[in-house]
């Protein structure tokens, strides 16, 4: 979960209203693509009310850190982030701080009794009030300190998003919140129920970016494949794919956070037969053993996910698949760890992150007994990870001499005819890369290549 400090000259925003002289801000967002939208819209509305986004704190008359709280790492490098603005609001640099997001919204008033130092705590919910809240602290108002809503019924709109990704690449939220209730994880106490958010404004959306020179579209949600069930009593990810895919403008639509249950069969038609939807499917399975399934209360089996993924192989021609799995969850023996480590040797997936179980206080695995010793976690990891770079340098030494489309990111600094660009297989900031040698090429452009080289995990590749 990098940090990204926001700055104006990597904004390409449908919000068009000019800076005003209501004040100049600083931006920091943490956490996954989810958040980054949430902190678009953030920084869509403070323009469009007159506010001007500069690139580092020594310029801004106050800051904003939109928090990740998912796990205890991802706490650790938010409150590394508030402490840092704090501490230039104690220097006098700045006049204000504002914290929102997900850990704001998971610890509340316990973060403001332990940094009174924050002027104003947003939740993930009261991010349309941002404006309001800005006015209040450029205004010296002390009242109504803490903005937090409860989570929607529906998904929460988000046109109108300075968006900081780079022009021709966008996430697409299609819904809020979870209803998975896995027992490792905190999201649904801070991101709510399942939200769907309904055809017709996602597709406003997709318009809207695809009208902004967005290329490559990189759909998100906490359970994709569960898109619609709320809403329409049924999930509808397939019939919003065939609405996508006429986007014009659209060239690659990505799949991510496609939960195990609710795969039919008409979805991964959907996929196989798509000219736009590419074979590149996300799929946290975090174990494989059953008892650990049913402990993490994953509500599928081994069986079940095993006929899965054959399946996904079978049907969609040169899949990729990504996915996650939890070393060390609680309970979790040497014969079960060997288990997972005997079926991701065998299932060989093209993309694979691993971490060790997170103990989160307020979630049901906390409870649970038998908790793993650290550095037994840590031990089983790296040799999860170990084993999987084998199978990743494999996977890339099969690209070798093939001819593939490369999305063109951006410029090698200093070198006219290099450029980093991501293929069908790579998701931006989570998979590998290319390194692209050509001529009169930009970010944006999709570039037929051959791939001549590895470097390490990533391609090297001649534009042809």
């Amino acid at each position: 979960m990098e940090e990204l400090p926001i700055a104006p000259n990597c904004s390409t925003a449908p919000a068009t209203a000019s800076p005003g002289g209501k004040g100049k801000y600083a931006f920091i967002s943490l956490g996954c693509p989810k958040n980054l939208v949430d902190s678009e819209r953030m920084l869509g509305l403070l323009q469009l009310d007159g506010y001007e986004l500069v690139p580092t704190p020594e310029d801004a008359d106050f800051a904003i850190v939109n928090t990740c709280g998912f796990i205890e790492s991802a706490r650790t490098e938010s409150f590394a982030a508030i402490d840092e603005m704090l501490d230039r609001k104690r220097q006098g640099l700045l006049r204000g701080v504002i914290v929102s997001g997900c850990l704001a919204e998971r610890q509340q008033e316990q973060l403001l009794n332990d940094r009174p130092e924050i002027d104003h705590l947003v939740g993930v919910f009261g991010r349309e009030e941002v404006t309001k809240v800005a006015d209040r602290l450029i205004g010296g108002l002390d009242e109504q300190r803490l903005v937090f809503k409860p989570a929607p019924v529906r998904a929460l709109v988000d046109t109108q998003r300075m968006r900081v990704t780079p022009r021709h690449f966008a996430y697409l939220k299609i819904s809020e919140g979870c209803d998975r209730l896995c027992t490792f994880c905190a999201i649904p106490k801070m991101r709510g129920k399942h939200a769907t958010k309904p055809i017709e404004d996602v597709l406003t959306e997709a318009n809207e970016l695809a009208a902004d020179g967005v290329k490559e579209l990189v759909i998100v949600a906490q359970d994709t494949t569960y898109y619609g069930m709320d809403l329409y009593a049924k999930p509808r990810l397939v019939e919003l794919l065939h609405e996508l895919e006429k986007v014009n403008g659209i060239q690659w639509i990505r799949l991510m956070y496609l939960y195990p249950m609710y795969f039919t069969d008409e979805l991964i038609d959907a996929i196989a037969q798509s000219d736009k939807i590419l074979p590149y499917l996300d799929m946290p399975l975090q174990h494989i053993n059953d008892r650990m399934l049913k402990r993490m209360q994953r509500r599928v089996n081994r069986a079940q996910t095993e006929e899965l993924v054959g399946k996904l192989r079978e049907r969609i021609p040169d899949l990729v698949l990504r996915s996650t799995m939890i070393t060390g969850f609680p309970g979790e023996t040497d014969e079960e760890f060997a288990e997972l480590l005997e079926y991701v040797e065998r299932e060989r997936f093209e993309r694979l992150g691993v971490f060790t179980y997170s103990l989160e206080p307020d979630t049901p695995a906390a409870r649970l007994p038998n908790h793993v010793d650290q550095a037994v976690m840590e031990a089983r990891r790296d040799e999860l990870m170990a084993l999987q770079q084998q199978i990743a340098f494999e996977f890339a030494d099969q690209q070798l001499g093939t001819q593939q489309p490369v999305l063109i990111d951006s410029p090698v600094p200093e070198e006219p005819t290099a450029w980093i660009g991501r293929t069908i297989a790579d998701a931006p900031d989570v998979d590998c890369v290319v390194y692209v040698t050509g001529e009169n090429l930009s970010p944006g452009m999709i570039v037929d290549c051959e791939v001549v080289a590895r470097s390490d995990y990533d391609l090297v590749a001649v534009a042809l």
